[in-house]
């Protein structure tokens, strides 16, 4: 009975730890009609840059749809290194196709702006559907393959361009004591909205005077509602925690914590019509 005591105890202890910690496997997801739609943190981040991007170049939700859900088919949404032949990268261009150099096309941001810069020319994509649009652009050797992604590319894509309010949540582990603090956390997560949103320093991100926040004016996204640019840059802010290292992102008067993963009406002050204001204090997380 000792034993069994002592073992249920230990087993009490480390549940406890566990759950201090934060969950073990990082996850983030989508809500659409009811249904969450999961994404590993990494494929949540680039879901950020790929919808981001989208956003930046003015375009509807429908081209983050697209593009969302043809890097799914081609790279799983993550930037790898390899591929068929000579393929790279998130959507899989190929340098030998003239999709640019390797270097080029294993960097994120120009590999997004690329299939863009192909999607935009396809005519009247916004109402095709998403395997036709893709293929126009990609000549994949499997054309249907897109279709079966399209779902949850819409749930990320509605959530991301802030269609859906409160609809990306993420369960993170507690942000680790060995990242940025400070003044070089705030710095780091204005460089990475500004690489994601094209949101700059000088007057739509600045770092707020607790030295522990950044505050991102969300207006100058080329959004034509406050309310949805807020929610866009606030679920930008979610899906990409895992690496800025965000441990609370607040919107009007609802707040995404890392401790919770979820979103929840604050009790304190609310914030702005069109601000979101993000926490990357490790201590907070």
């Amino acid at each position: 009975m000792l034993a069994v005591g002592v073992a249920a105890t230990a087993g009490v202890v480390w549940v406890l730890a566990g759950r201090d910690a934060g969950p073990t496997t990082a996850r983030c997801a989508a809500t659409l009609d009811g249904t969450d739609w999961y994404f590993s943190a990494v494929q949540a981040e680039n879901a950020a840059l790929v919808t981001g991007v989208a956003i930046r170049r003015g375009l509807p939700a429908r081209a983050a749809t697209i593009g969302l859900a043809t890097a799914l088919q081609e790279s799983r949404l993550v930037n790898i290194d390899y591929g068929d032949r000579d393929s790279l990268g998130l959507f899989q261009q190929r340098p030998s196709q003239g999709w640019g150099t390797p270097e080029e096309i294993m960097d994120p941001v120009y590999a997004t702006g690329a299939f863009y810069d192909g999607l935009v020319e396809v005519e009247g994509y916004e109402d095709m559907e998403v395997t036709v649009a893709a293929q126009a652009v990609q000549r994949s050797a499997f054309p249907d393959a897109y279709a079966q992604h399209e779902t949850r590319a819409r749930a990320w894509a509605s959530a991301l361009t802030g269609h859906s309010p409160g609809a990306v949540t993420c369960e993170l582990p507690r942000a680790g004591a060995d990242g940025p603090v400070g003044a070089a956390a705030q710095a780091a997560f204005a460089e990475r909205i500004g690489r994601d949103l094209g949101l700059g320093p000088d007057s739509a991100v600045r770092p707020a005077q607790d030295g522990t926040s950044v505050v991102v004016d969300a207006t100058a996204l080329p959004v034509d509602d406050e309310a949805r640019a807020a929610w866009a840059a606030a679920h930008w802010a979610v899906a990409t925690a895992s690496v800025t290292g965000a441990v609370e992102v607040r919107v009007g008067d609802r707040a995404w914590t890392r401790a919770d993963g979820t979103w929840r009406t604050t009790d304190g002050d609310r914030v702005p019509a069109g601000q979101v204001v993000a926490a990357v204090d490790p201590d907070r997380g």
